[in-house]
């Protein structure tokens, strides 16, 4: 197993949570480390990324403000810190790298992602 994500659960809305991607050393210096959700009945989406060498992050717009993406290299873990959750948030997220540095320099589409973990269900309550 080369990713894995842990930290989901349910918590109320505005609350908090934090998201762990524990990765193996080859898989954790990849170009980038990206999150993704997946509501039920909806597609796969980008949440945030962060790029390995020049540290960028990115985030889709609905995240912005709330959501933060960190690495910690001396844990070989990508941490996706979650604030001001909302309903809305609910999902399954995946943590996923993109281990290539050639080719394109997307980072917020999922088919761009080779390396995939296991999901973490976040649940929002209202």
């Amino acid at each position: 197993v080369q990713l894995q994500a842990s930290g989901g659960g349910l918590v109320q809305s505005g609350g908090s949570l934090t998201l762990s991607c524990a990765a193996s050393r080859r898989t954790f210096y990849s170009y980038a480390m990206g999150w993704f959700r997946q509501a039920p009945g909806k597609e796969r989406e980008f949440v945030a990324a962060i790029t390995w060498r020049a540290g960028r992050r990115y985030y889709i717009h609905s995240v912005k403000g709330r959501f933060t993406i960190s690495r910690d290299a001396a844990e070989n873990t990508v941490s996706l810190q979650m604030n001001g959750l909302k309903p809305e948030d609910t999902a399954v997220y995946y943590c996923a790298a993109k281990t290539s540095y050639g080719g394109s320099v997307d980072v917020q589409t999922g088919t761009e992602y080779d390396v995939w973990g296991q999901g973490t269900e976040v649940t929002v309550s209202s």
